[in-house]
């Protein structure tokens, strides 16, 4: 079973629940702005794919941070915190499968890692 993490509205989430039902992939999704984000959980995905990965700092949310919180998102100490009270900063999606974590959607890398 495959686990996605991410927010409904979001087009890059979209494509990726549209190509995991097109590819036969079950899937329950995990919606932040329902159900929150766990900080335990975001630790475990910055050990599994490093910081600037989980990250997003390319979206308005994290723009529109403090400076102070900027500094917060720039340590795996800190940022798990920081990115569960704000999780349009997490890079959407994230999909937990039995090999692994996949961050952002890339049809290709996906297609290598489920199969």
């Amino acid at each position: 079973m495959i686990h996605l993490y991410g927010i409904p509205n979001c087009d890059t989430v979209k494509k990726a629940r549209v190509w995991l039902e097109a590819e036969g992939h079950a899937a329950t999704f995990h919606d932040y702005k329902k159900e929150g984000a766990d900080p335990a959980k975001i630790a475990a995905w910055i050990t599994a794919a490093g910081l600037d990965v989980v990250v997003n700092r390319k979206g308005t949310t994290f723009r529109a941070l403090s400076d102070a919180d900027k500094a917060l998102a720039a340590s795996a100490d800190t940022a798990p915190a920081l990115l569960a009270a704000n999780p349009s900063v997490i890079k959407r999606p994230i999909a937990e499968h039995a090999g692994g974590i996949l961050v952002g959607f890339k049809p290709d890398e996906w297609a290598a890692a489920l199969g």
